[in-house]
């Protein structure tokens, strides 16, 4: 038997220790200067923000962004939801895909097997915004033959950190 590695497999970047450190203190607060930053993982300000800088050019650091609490910016509703679609050709898969992409109120979009093809995390303001989001995304016009949705009453845990 031979190992092979698949044609499509990713290659991920090679990371350091020092790229390490920068990512989880720009995990635990992204706000902080270059300067702050460099004090903290033990690097100069230069080569920190060479390390940053290059870690966005590779895609490592997607964005930065400010994580709001729904609740305390008005009435809010969080629903996990399962789609099947009615045909799952690729080109159907991905077209609901770029769709979901488009819908503000959808958080999360993930493909997923088996079971449902996707599983979408939604924040809507209330009951008559989610049901205004079934009509507009999840028709049968989008491929859609059923839709299940689990409504959050409490939220336990919310991570935004990868593991390094």
């Amino acid at each position: 038997m031979h190992d092979h590695i698949s044609a499509t497999a990713i290659v991920r970047p090679f990371l350091d220790d020092l790229d390490r450190r920068i990512l989880d203190q720009m995990q635990s607060d992204s706000s902080l200067t270059n300067q702050d930053l460099a004090a903290r993982v033990h690097a100069s300000p230069p080569t920190c923000l060479r390390r940053v800088k290059r870690l966005y050019e590779q895609g490592i650091i997607e964005k930065q962004v400010a994580i709001l609490a729904p609740e305390k910016v008005g009435p809010s509703l969080t629903a996990i939801v399962e789609v099947t679609l009615d045909v799952q050709a690729a080109e159907r898969l991905d077209a609901f895909e770029q769709k979901m992409a488009l819908e503000p109120a959808v958080m999360q979009c993930y493909r997923v097997s088996p079971g449902p093809d996707f599983l979408l995390v939604v924040q809507v303001q209330d009951m008559p915004a989610y049901h205004a989001l079934v009509h507009r995304a999840f028709t049968a016009t989008a491929n859609v033959r059923n839709v299940r949705t689990f409504f959050s009453v409490h939220r336990s845990k919310f991570e935004t950190r990868v593991t390094l």
